[in-house]
């Protein structure tokens, strides 16, 4: 991340004092929108698509985080400040007398371009730290997804003496796709509902025309984030549900984004739907428990 990057003007918002009072809704709408826009599954002839769609998900972490984006705002106000100073600098140059007095009065006098620089420095310092630290926190997100923990592995013994019941199914979604797009991998998923907590596993069963599988997040409530949330790629939209029954009322939040002419919502949930995958899911609720007691 560039600490020089206009944030604000990335995801198309108003920068300066207007971006500072924007709310995080706002915020939230608009990279949305710009998402969808700059997709790469949306541009497959652009070879700058990747980059152009790294630099909106980096902009959006930093306006997203609180501190980051208050010190982003600060280094603003500072170059808005600094640009106001050289001005009336100028003015008062052109104007200035040639009077001995005045003029060591004002060689004594503090610099206000000076001061600014030196404020705008400080600041940048801050703001570049601050967005190693987003890096590295969601780095330690993605090693903590994959790496088991301790509790994990004892939870996954236990579950094998008891008749494997151990999971928490409140934790675990059903997602389910068509073979009709971009297929899904377990590293896509990670990478997809890592933005809403932890990912303790995820198992992926495929056919040829369905593709499935479980993803087991790292608390009820990261699950039921997702579950409101996830959209997956636009050329092959998800279906997110819990496994829980009743655990949430959002089954796919993905259902307004859909072409006219595309799948539309009834062609995935239904009875028939559901009895079609319930042998699937079962086998992929025992691959999870058996991976889990082998850890």
């Amino acid at each position: 991340m560039d600490a020089e990057v206009d944030h604000y003007a990335v995801l198309g918002l108003p920068s300066g004092e207007e971006g500072a009072t924007l709310l995080e809704q706002d915020i939230n709408k608009a990279y949305r929108s710009k998402a969808r826009e700059l997709h790469p599954d949306k541009r497959p002839d652009d070879p700058n698509a990747h980059a152009n769609f790294l630099k909106l998900q980096n902009s959006y972490q930093v306006l997203k985080d609180e501190k980051a984006r208050k010190l982003f705002d600060d280094l603003l106000r500072i170059k808005r400040e600094k640009i106001q100073h050289q001005g009336h600098q100028d003015s008062k140059r052109r104007k200035m007398m040639s009077d001995l007095e005045e003029r060591e009065r004002s060689a004594f006098a503090v610099d206000p371009i000076v001061k600014a620089r030196e404020e705008e420095e400080r600041i940048s310092r801050q703001l570049k730290q601050e967005i190693a630290r987003i890096i590295a926190m969601h780095s330690n997100k993605k090693a903590a997804a994959t790496a088991p923990s301790k509790q994990d592995t004892t939870a996954g013994k236990k579950d094998g003496d008891g008749g494997g019941n151990g999971l928490d199914k409140a934790k675990v979604l059903k997602v389910s796709w068509e073979k009709i797009g971009v297929d899904y991998t377990a590293e896509r998923l990670r990478e997809i509902f890592g933005e809403f907590g932890s990912i303790e596993d995820v198992v992926i069963k495929s056919s040829k025309k369905k593709g499935s599988a479980l993803v087991v997040m790292s608390s009820k409530d990261a699950a039921i984030a997702a579950t409101g949330n996830v959209l997956g790629d636009l050329s092959n939209p998800l279906l997110v549900v819990p496994l829980q029954p009743g655990s949430s009322p959002a089954i796919f939040s993905a259902e307004k984004y859909m072409e006219p002419d595309g799948p539309k919502l009834s062609d995935f949930v239904g009875a028939e739907y559901q009895n079609r995958e319930k042998s699937v899911l079962e086998k992929l609720l025992k691959a999870a428990e058996k991976q889990n007691m082998t850890r």
